[in-house]
């Protein structure tokens, strides 16, 4: 079998040719339909590319913002300890000292949402506490993981938008391509189809 590689070559160019050009078995309607479908796959692609980069920048800004005026120290519990506060939601509270980076002591009340880790600890216990430049205990910064997620949520929820009126664009356009092509076939019917009848 012979093949002929320059053929080949000039497939697409005849196929744009007949996509893109009029041509007897190609109504304008369907060139309009076409151009639109192109300008619609070009949005998407900026809206992809917007998404992406509306991810990379949440990433840093979290990223920056999650260790911003935070730092860590270790709290001791006083006693009782840890106690269970609600059952239903697994939370622990308990009074506990911590020092700051200048040495001085504060105290207060911990929970579980701002130390994980005081979780049955007995009084006396020493947990890992983060606090900001006031000595305030602030919930842990989010880990990698969950910059990662917070960041891929947002560009997906960018993309899945803009696809989303993208989708309903070309719905409305081809629903009033479908009503012209329609009319047009009607029109031409009606020109038609009493010749047609004759002939039968």
């Amino acid at each position: 079998m012979i093949r002929y590689p320059h053929r080949r070559g000039r497939l697409p160019l005849r196929m744009a040719r007949l996509f893109l050009f009029p041509n007897e078995l190609r109504r304008s309607s369907e060139r309009l339909e076409a151009a639109v479908l192109a300008g619609l796959a070009t949005a998407l692609a900026a809206a992809a590319v917007t998404a992406a980069l509306l991810a990379a920048h949440v990433y840093r800004a979290e990223q920056a913002a999650a260790l911003t005026g935070l730092w860590r120290t270790s709290a001791v519990l006083a006693p009782p300890g840890a106690v269970g506060a609600d059952f239903h939601l697994h939370q622990a509270v308990a009074q506990a000292t911590w020092r700051l980076s200048d040495g001085t002591e504060r105290s207060g009340v911990l929970t579980s949402a701002l130390a994980p880790g005081l979780y049955d600890e007995p009084a006396g216990a020493t947990v890992l506490v983060w606090v900001d430049r006031a000595g305030t205990p602030k919930p842990p910064p989010l880990g990698g993981f969950d910059l990662v997620l917070s960041a891929m949520l947002a560009g997906l929820t960018v993309l899945i938008g803009a696809g989303g009126v993208l989708f309903c664009c070309y719905r409305l356009c081809r629903r009033a391509l479908d009503r012209r092509r329609l009319a047009s076939w009607t029109s031409a019917w009606a020109v038609t189809g009493p010749r047609w009848t004759q002939r039968r």
